[in-house]
């Protein structure tokens, strides 16, 4: 029994292959408008699935969800970005935000925009 598991486990899920390719056309469009390239993280959002956090070369930023890491990881690699283990030092200053971003921040201690 444990030997059909693991040869149902092995066998490409046409489905996941086509989320992938769709997930990494959605990465390749996104590099090119933001200046040609992008880097990435991965983050585990529990059963929602993976984030792929995406920062282009211009700074400018954004996010996909996939269903799960596997997913997530395939689309990267086929996008060809450089992924990044963790949201922080190089990556995270490679961030550029502008007003919107600041007045959602702080928005409620500086009387920007509510969520509402």
């Amino acid at each position: 029994m444990a030997d059909t598991k693991q040869a149902e486990d092995s066998t490409p899920d046409a489905g996941a292959e086509r989320r992938a390719a769709r997930l990494a056309k959605q990465i390749k469009a996104f590099a090119k408008s933001h200046g040609g390239s992008a880097e990435g993280q991965l983050a585990y959002i529990g059963q929602m699935g993976t984030r792929i956090v995406l920062v282009g070369e211009d700074g400018g930023w954004g996010d996909l969800v996939a269903p799960t890491h596997a997913i997530a990881r395939s689309a990267a690699e086929r996008a060809g970005i450089t992924l990044h283990d963790s949201f922080d030092g190089d990556l995270a200053a490679k961030v550029r935000t502008g007003p919107y971003e600041w007045s959602r921040m702080a928005g409620i201690q500086l009387g920007g925009p509510s969520n509402t």
